[in-house]
C-alpha cells in the first residue's frame, strides 16, 4: 500500500500514531479482510497524520473494501466516505449517499441538526453571536433510513 517507514525493523510500539493507524490498515488488507471498522482512527492525530490515514483508508476503499469509518469529523467522512449515516441518542437521524449530501449538510446534522436550529432564537438575544452561519431548520431536511434500513 505504499508506507514508508525508516526502519522496517522499528517496534510498533515505538512508531507515531498516524504510523501505527497505516500499519493497521496494510495488516488489514495483507491478511485478506473484507471490511475495515475504523473508530475516530484520526481523533488523536495532527492534521498532517490525518490525511496520510484518510490517504490509506481511501486506498483500501479503492481496493474494494468495505469500510465503517466511525468520526466526529464531518469533513474526514466527507473526503473517504460514499455514505453517510448520523446517529443521534441512537436512532438514526440521517442516512444519505455522498450525491445526496453537501458537506455543509453533514456538518449540520453531525453538529446538532434542528436542535442547533432550534437554538438559533436563543443565541440571537446574545450579545456578541453571530446567527447568521447557523442553519434554518428547513434547510437541515435530508434523507433518512427507510424503516428497517441500517438497524442490524
Amino acid at each position: 500500500m505504499g508506507i514508508i517507514l525508516d526502519d522496517l525493523e522499528q517496534p510498533i510500539g515505538t512508531l507515531s500514531g498516524g504510523q501505527r493507524q497505516c500499519v493497521a490498515i496494510a495488516r488489514a488488507v495483507y491478511f485478506g479482510a473484507r471490511v475495515l471498522i475504523l473508530d475516530e482512527p484520526t481523533a488523536a492525530l495532527g492534521v498532517k497524520q490525518s490525511g496520510v490515514v484518510l490517504k490509506y483508508v481511501a486506498a483500501a476503499r479503492d481496493r474494494g473494501l468495505g469500510v465503517i469509518f466511525i468520526t466526529h469529523n464531518p469533513h474526514h467522512a466527507y473526503m473517504v466516505g460514499d455514505h453517510f449515516s448520523v446517529l443521534r441518542l441512537g436512532t438514526m437521524e440521517l442516512s444519505a449517499s455522498r450525491d445526496q449530501i453537501t458537506l455543509e449538510e453533514l456538518t449540520n446534522h453531525m453538529a446538532g441538526g434542528a436542535e442547533l436550529a432550534a437554538l438559533k432564537h436563543e443565541l440571537s438575544q446574545v450579545r456578541g453571536v453571530d446567527t447568521e452561519a447557523l442553519p434554518e431548520e428547513q434547510d437541515l431536511t435530508a434523507p433518512v433510513a427507510a424503516t428497517g434500513e441500517g438497524k442490524s
